[in-house]
C-alpha cells in the first residue's frame, strides 16, 4: 500500500472565499483543475460544495479553499480555512429539514475529515476523498 503525506501533495486549487463567491464558480473552476472520473468529480463537487457553503453560511463568509491531488493513490484533499473557531455540527440527515446534513455527506464521502485549529483563532476543515482518473 502507497501513502503519501497530504501536505506534499501539489495543490491543484487554491482560491480565496468570500461573500460574492458562488458555488456554481467555484464548482467550474474545481472542474478544470481535476482530471476524475465523472463519479469521483462530482463526489469531490460535493465536498467542496458542502465545505465552501459552511464558510458562507456559518463563518464569517471569508475564508480560502484548497484542493491536493495526487495521482498514486488517487486521493483528493479538500481543504477550507474560515474565521470561526467553532466546530462543524455533524448533524442528522433528515427527509423533512432543508438543513444540517453537509457534514453528514462529506462524512458519508470522504475516508476521513476533520479540523486543525489556525493560530489566529480560525479553523481549517479538511476532508480525503479516494478517486480513480478517468479511463
Amino acid at each position: 500500500m502507497t501513502t503519501i503525506r497530504e501536505d506534499s501533495m501539489p495543490v491543484v486549487l487554491d482560491c480565496a472565499i468570500d461573500p460574492t463567491t458562488t458555488t456554481p464558480a467555484v464548482r467550474r473552476r474545481l472542474t478544470a483543475a481535476l482530471d476524475l472520473g465523472d463519479d469521483h468529480r462530482y463526489d469531490v463537487s460535493l465536498v467542496v460544495t458542502e465545505l465552501v457553503g459552511n464558510i458562507l453560511d456559518h463563518a464569517s463568509g471569508v475564508g480560502r479553499l484548497r484542493v491536493r491531488w495526487s495521482a498514486v493513490p488517487c486521493t483528493v484533499v479538500v481543504e477550507v480555512d474560515d474565521t470561526s473557531p467553532l466546530p462543524p455540527v455533524h448533524g442528522r440527515s433528515r427527509l423533512e429539514g432543508a438543513r444540517g446534513r453537509g457534514i453528514v455527506m462529506v462524512d458519508a464521502l470522504s475516508g476521513r475529515w476533520g479540523t486543525r485549529a489556525l493560530a489566529d483563532g480560525g479553523k481549517t476543515v479538511f476532508a480525503v476523498v479516494g478517486c480513480r482518473p478517468p479511463q
